[in-house]
């Protein structure tokens, strides 16, 4: 199976990443977490990106990035496997830092999702293509989420008949 790399502007947004990480193991999905910044540190991310498309081994990036997120856009247009853009949330910018991972120049496309968990459900998605084990993991996931919706909703429904006929 390839892996995932997790590229974070800085080690401030380990914990954000911790997030996504913890999701992917429950997959049993592989992946590895780098600190890289487009802004500070753009050559050693050059780098670094090009020796992860050598190897090959790398089905898509998870790129965790707030304030001007130029890591996403120079990620995808760095690599050839599929970029997510999942830019923790700020306060202090009232969420207008999240236009910086939607607005991307022609010929850029990550895909931006703002949920840590959602975004390594994407992955497992992208990755479960070419993988039936995972696809299946993927589709009994929701499976049981669809089965736990529709049960609290029966359950809510009792509770509301309930209350209709005590009245």
């Amino acid at each position: 199976m390839s892996s995932v790399v997790i590229l974070m502007g800085s080690k401030s947004d380990l914990p954000f990443v911790h997030k996504i990480t913890a999701a992917l193991d429950e997959l049993g999905i592989a992946h590895e977490e780098r600190v890289a910044s487009a802004h500070k540190s753009a050559r050693y991310l050059l780098d670094l990106l090009a020796q992860y498309e050598a190897s090959g081994a790398v089905g898509a990036y998870i790129t965790v990035a707030g304030r001007s997120n130029a890591l996403s856009g120079m990620v995808d247009a760095s690599v050839t496997a599929p970029v997510i853009a999942c830019p923790p949330y700020s306060e202090k910018f009232g969420g207008a830092d999240l236009y910086s991972s939607l607005r991307m120049p022609s010929g850029v496309a990550p895909a931006v999702v703002l949920d840590p968990v959602a975004a390594a459900l994407l992955v497992a998605k992208i990755l479960g293509l070419a993988d039936a084990g995972l696809r299946e993991q993927v589709a009994a996931a929701q499976r049981e989420q669809r089965e736990k919706l529709i049960q609290a909703e029966l359950e809510a429904g009792v509770i509301w008949l309930k209350h209709v006929t005590s009245l």
